[in-house]
């Protein structure tokens, strides 16, 4: 029986005679040919004389069942490796195959699909075949039948050498090789990757972990005011290499708190009239909403500069410094009276939903080195130059009031470094002399970091100090 059911006798006899030409009558078949047989007989017949036909071992059917019943011709399987998977009656015996007397025993060709092991001859006409993996068994549909494959021309001729594949002993490297070979000029050795812990600086390490810990606790209907760990952010134009980072406290990491310094970046206007802004912000320490408060700043101050862009470019090109202070105290102003009545609308008390805001305006003109500072509340803004730090904005008397507009021009020098940070990062690099001194030797050279390095100095700890930071760091070819 095959595997698709019963196929009727003449069906099969037609498939028969078209494969195999009609038998003449009254003359006697022989019926122990199989179709590798013809194959090498069409093959000897077209063979050149230099080379005697290639004869290939009786296949072995895996199916003895099909023997009884062959069925339609697609469920007659010749194979030449698998054994019978159950012990059936034994097939009638395949006429023996002589080998060519030119060629011998160890010349003949493997059994096909065997592959050779490790340090076995490869016969002359095998190529390696890569063993695939099994695949899922579709169901058969029955085959239209062909006409017989026509012989092909031998492509191998002249005379073929057996070519060896296999590994060679196994060799362990002296335990004492000398010195390496030397490296090509201008190539250098690759350093071992050594993983540091976070550097610090001081008397001793900080209190808190230096990772991450905890994430703030969630409400499924706020998932618009989560704010990222870290933001790391950078940009070149000109002469202007930007970088700049945002990072949670590590207090903050440790309590679950979300950060509460916001950073903004944004380029207004196209070509040499464009105009760079970097926002910084701070949330009110210890209010719910002080993340809140510090994006609405940075977005608001933001939007207001952006749609004075035209005007604000027209001045800083001039050097008007009067208009430009009256100008952005009158955005920031107003971007405070809707940070008040935003926190009027959440019903919180007077004076609790606000933010330190500081902003640098730079434009990207390379012949324009004026670089503009304004804002409100503490935070600050250094230099430096010729690898020494400046103070551009000292800290707030008592006597000031807290939101006084704070405004700076200067002329940029090349070689300048300049960085604007919060009151985390601020008050830092004010208390502890060995961070000013590090930060000097990484920032002060000229070269701008790149922005992991950058990201990897910001983060230098001090004992005593673990609130959030956030910095803008600006280098002038």
């Amino acid at each position: 029986m095959s595997q698709q059911g019963e196929t009727h006798p003449r069906q099969e006899d037609e498939w028969w005679r078209e494969l195999y030409g009609s038998p003449e009558p009254g003359v006697p078949q022989e019926s122990a040919d199989t179709v590798d047989d013809h194959y090498a007989s069409a093959l000897s017949a077209v063979s050149t004389p230099e080379e005697p036909p290639v004869q290939d071992e009786p296949p072995v059917r895996d199916d003895p069942s099909a023997l009884d019943d062959p069925g339609p011709p697609d469920t007659l399987r010749l194979r030449r490796t698998a054994p019978p998977t159950a012990p059936q009656a034994e097939p009638p015996a395949a006429p023996p195959v002589v080998p060519s007397p030119q060629r011998s025993p160890e010349e003949l060709p493997p059994r096909g699909g065997v592959i050779p092991a490790a340090g076995e001859a490869w016969g002359p006409h095998q190529t390696y075949q890569p063993q695939q993996p099994p695949q899922r068994q579709e169901p058969e549909q029955p085959r239209q039948p062909q006409e017989p494959e026509q012989p092909r021309e031998p492509e191998w001729r002249g005379t073929r050498d057996a070519t060896s594949f296999g590994e060679g002993p196994v060799t362990w490297s002296d335990p004492d090789p000398g010195p390496a070979p030397d490296l090509p000029p201008g190539w250098a050795a690759a350093e071992p990757l050594v993983e540091e812990a976070a550097p610090f600086v001081g008397d001793g390490p900080p209190t808190y972990a230096a990772e991450p810990t905890a994430w703030p606790v969630t409400h499924p209907d706020e998932l618009d005011n989560l704010v990222p760990d870290t933001v790391l952010d950078g940009a070149h134009y000109g002469v202007l290499t930007l970088r700049t980072v945002s990072v949670r406290g590590d207090s903050a990491r440790y309590r679950g708190q979300p950060r509460r310094d916001a950073l903004l970046t944004a380029r207004f206007g196209a070509g040499d009239d464009g105009l760079l802004l970097l926002a910084v912000a701070s949330g009110a320490r210890a209010a719910d909403d002080a993340h809140r408060a510090a994006q609405d700043a940075c977005r608001w101050i933001a939007g207001a500069v952006g749609r004075s862009q035209l005007r604000l470019s027209e001045d800083i090109r001039s050097a008007r410094r009067g208009s430009l202070k009256s100008g952005l105290h009158r955005l920031t102003d107003r971007c405070y009276g809707r940070l008040r009545a935003r926190g009027e609308d959440l019903g919180l008390e007077e004076g609790e939903y606000t933010a330190s805001l500081r902003c640098l305006l730079l434009p990207v003109d390379p012949s324009c080195r004026i670089r503009l500072f304004f804002g409100v509340g503490d935070g600050g803004l250094f230099r430096i130059r010729d690898g020494s730090w400046q103070d551009l904005d000292p800290l707030r008397k008592p006597s000031e009031p807290e939101e006084r507009f704070r405004f700076r021009a200067s002329v940029a020098h090349p070689g300048d470094a300049l960085l604007l940070c919060s009151a985390g990062f601020a008050e830092p690099l004010r208390g502890e002399p060995a961070l000013a001194a590090r930060l000097a030797h990484r920032w002060g050279s000229g070269e701008p970091p790149g922005l992991t390095a950058f990201l990897a100095e910001s983060q230098t700890r001090v004992k005593g100090y673990a609130d959030d930071r956030t910095a803008v760091g600006v280098w002038d070819a």
